[in-house]
C-alpha cells in the first residue's frame, strides 16, 4: 500500500511564527502564558502545554500583572493592548504579518470616518478569534457576515466597504461580491478588498487535487479548524472516502480495504509530526 503525506499541508506561515517565539521563550525557562489556544490543535497544545506554555482566556488576562503573555496568529483587538499596558503585561506578539495588516487597513477605514452612511463589513465566521480583532478595530461597529445568504442583512442603500477574514474561501467572497454588487442602490458605493491569505486560498485546489490521486485520505485537524472544516469539505467533495481524524487513535482501519493508495493531508493548523503519526499506524497495521 502506498502511503502519502501531503507536503503541501500543514502549518502555514503565521501558525509557525507564532509556536516559534512560544519556544524561543519556554526556551529561556521565563513563564509564559498564552492568550487563548495556540493554534486550533489540541495534540499541538498539549504538546506545548508540556513545555510550560500556559493557556488562558481573556477573563484571566484581565487578572494578570506582570507577567508576559504571548498573542497568537489570530490577532487581537485594541482593547487587549490597552488591558496590557494597564496591567504591565509585557506582550510577546505573534499576530500573522498578513492579519495585522489587514487590521490596520480597516482600522483606517473606519478613522476616516463617514460610518453614518458607510457600512464596513467583514466576511468571516462571527466569535472566530481574528474576526474579533478585525471588529476590534472598529469599536465594535462592522457588520460581520459569515455566508452569501447573509448579505440580505445589508442596508443596500448605504455605502459598503467589504473585508475578508484572512482565511475564508475565495468563492464565498466572490458570490457574496456578486450579490452586492448585483443590489446595491445607484445612489450608494460599493468597495471590496479581496483580503484572502493567497498561501491558504491556495491549498484549495492544490489539495483537491491530492485528493483525487489516492484511494483513501485521512484529513487531519482539531475539531476548532474552521479552515480544517472547509478543506476537508473540499476533499470530500471529490473523493467520498475522505475521513476526518484529530489523531491515530481516531483511523478505523476498515475505511482501508481494497485499498492500495493512502493519502494523508489536513489544515493551516495541523503539525506535521501528527501526519506523520498517522502514517506510522498505518504502516504498522498493514505490515505482514
Amino acid at each position: 500500500m502506498k502511503i502519502e503525506i501531503d507536503q503541501g499541508s500543514g502549518f502555514c506561515f503565521g501558525v509557525t511564527r507564532a509556536i516559534n517565539k512560544a519556544e524561543e521563550e519556554l526556551a529561556r525557562g521565563a513563564t509564559l502564558y498564552c492568550l487563548g489556544d495556540i493554534v486550533h490543535n489540541g495534540k499541538e497544545c498539549d504538546r506545548l502545554k508540556k513545555l510550560g506554555l500556559i493557556t488562558i482566556d481573556h477573563a484571566t488576562f484581565s487578572t494578570l500583572h506582570h507577567a508576559k503573555v504571548l498573542l497568537r496568529a489570530h490577532g487581537e483587538p485594541p482593547a487587549t493592548y490597552r488591558q496590557a499596558e494597564t496591567n504591565g503585561i509585557e506582550i510577546i506578539d505573534a499576530t500573522c504579518p498578513v492579519v495585522l495588516h489587514l487590521q490596520e487597513r480597516i482600522k483606517k477605514e473606519y478613522q476616516a470616518g463617514g460610518t453614518e452612511s458607510k457600512q464596513i463589513v467583514i466576511y468571516g465566521k462571527n466569535g472566530h478569534a481574528e474576526v474579533l480583532g478585525l471588529v476590534g478595530q472598529t469599536d465594535g461597529k462592522a457588520i460581520v457576515i459569515e455566508s452569501p445568504e447573509e448579505v440580505d442583512k445589508l442596508d443596500f442603500n448605504r455605502d459598503i466597504c467589504l473585508y475578508s477574514q484572512t482565511t475564508k474561501p475565495l468563492e464565498g467572497f466572490r458570490k457574496i461580491v456578486e450579490y452586492i454588487g448585483a443590489h446595491i442602490s445607484p445612489t450608494a458605493t460599493f468597495r471590496y478588498y479581496d483580503t484572502i491569505c493567497r498561501q491558504v486560498a491556495n491549498r484549495m485546489p492544490h489539495i483537491r487535487d491530492f485528493a483525487t490521486r489516492h484511494d483513501v485520505i485521512l484529513f487531519v485537524c482539531g475539531k476548532k479548524s474552521s479552515n480544517g472544516k472547509v478543506l476537508y469539505d473540499e476533499c470530500r467533495s471529490v473523493n467520498p472516502r475522505s475521513y476526518l481524524v484529530d489523531a491515530a487513535s481516531e483511523i478505523d482501519f476498515a475505511w482501508l480495504e481494497d485499498c492500495r493508495s493512502v493519502g494523508i493531508c489536513g489544515a493551516t493548523s495541523t503539525p506535521k509530526w501528527l501526519m506523520e503519526e498517522c502514517a506510522e499506524a498505518i504502516r504498522k497495521r498493514m505490515q505482514p
